[in-house]
């Protein structure tokens, strides 16, 4: 796969010190550098990023001055992310890009505009907006990618898509990346697509080589701040916990900061600049904790998070185990905690078997994560 691609992008991969493709990869690139469409199901954390942005990049002809590529994602952190990667492996290479993202100065994004871009990347309802307004010109755009697609194709955002994708001209390739497919997903993703190959690729031994440990806690839900606050002060802890309320989240930081421990949050109400610095200081291991929504943390890549927190129970199996691929990636271990009540914990265990991983139940014991027979021992 790799060989067949320009000699920058060879250098980007000896650079990035990765091994061997993942299977994403391996599948998906030949059949995008082909030209062909493409729907493709992989799991969170297994390269589906770059599994798009090699062949995307090995297609832009840098002596042209047109659009020629545009990337979709639902979320405006998961498009800077997307955007961040681009930067990384398009060094040297001419190839021009910008972001375009609900909620930023419209003014720069004009200004950015000029600059005449191969590739953008962007939140649909803000890029259509643009077109629109004829500041982006969709007629040259030879490729457009939905990541996430099934976040893209959800009632809200939609009609955004299809009218995007309209725009281009009859012959461009679309690809659409998601983590989970729905037959609903698939069947909207058909009908954008012209004879598209279908990937699915279950899970990947390369990505996901590392061991991960399923544990629990029982509280009650009142008493779930404690369990968090022992859980915020184990050593060398980078932990990605999630919850359902946005209400409650800020009850939660309250009380933690209150205690003085170096947590943050993240969900979709809040300022974006409040959201970048949240995650900047989480990413660079200024702050131990991060407290998500699912909706905020969809789709994100942060390097090195050994725990995830289950506050709240996930509303099922899928929710579950996307929220545990956030551990454990390309080989890192990982541990995944889930806070149950008495009801909960039957859910879990109902879980663990379907997903065929040993969950063990723990306590807390002298500040450290223990067995219960420790504590029983140290009291003979």
């Amino acid at each position: 796969m790799l060989n067949t691609l320009k000699p920058f992008l060879q250098e980007a991969w000896e650079k990035s010190g990765f091994q061997e493709p993942t299977s994403i990869q391996k599948e998906a690139v030949p059949i995008i550098l082909e030209g062909k469409d493409l729907i493709a199901e992989s799991p969170t954390g297994t390269g589906k990023t770059l599994a798009y942005l090699l062949p995307l990049l090995n297609t832009i002809e840098t002596n042209s001055q047109s659009l020629q590529a545009v990337v979709m994602a639902s979320s405006q952190e998961l498009v800077m992310q997307v955007y961040q990667e681009f930067q990384k492996w398009s060094e040297g290479s001419g190839i021009r890009g910008t972001s375009i993202i609900g909620g930023a100065n419209v003014k720069r994004q004009l200004e950015k505009l000029k600059k005449r871009p191969h590739v953008i990347f962007a939140t649909p309802g803000r890029l259509l907006e643009l077109i629109k307004q004829k500041k982006v010109k969709m007629h040259e755009v030879k490729m457009v990618v939905l990541d996430e697609g099934d976040q893209l194709l959800i009632p809200e955002h939609l009609n955004t898509v299809q009218n995007i994708v309209k725009s281009t001209m009859g012959d461009r390739q679309v690809v659409l990346f998601s983590a989970t497919m729905k037959a609903g997903t698939e069947k909207l993703a058909k009908e954008m697509t012209n004879n598209p190959e279908v990937l699915r690729i279950e899970k990947d031994e390369m990505a996901s080589s590392g061991d991960v440990e399923h544990i629990y806690f029982m509280a009650e839900p009142r008493d779930k701040i404690k369990l968090l606050e022992k859980i915020a002060r184990l050593e060398n802890i980078k932990a990605l916990a999630f919850i359902n309320d946005i209400g409650e989240i800020e009850v939660f930081k309250e009380k933690l900061l209150f205690k003085e421990l170096s947590i943050g949050i993240l969900h979709s109400d809040m300022k974006k600049l409040d959201r970048q610095a949240e995650l900047k200081a989480f990413r660079d291991g200024k702050m131990k904790m991060l407290i998500a929504t699912d909706i905020a943390a969809r789709g994100l890549d942060i390097q090195g998070v050994t725990h995830v927190v289950h506050i709240d129970f996930p509303r099922d199996i899928a929710q579950y185990v996307h929220r545990a691929g956030r551990t454990g990636r390309m080989g890192a271990d990982g541990t995944v905690i889930s806070l149950v009540t008495e009801r909960e914990e039957r859910e879990l265990k109902r879980y663990c078997r379907e997903l065929n991983v040993p969950v063990h139940k723990r306590i807390f014991y002298k500040g450290q994560i223990a067995e219960e027979t420790q504590k029983i021992q140290s009291k003979r």
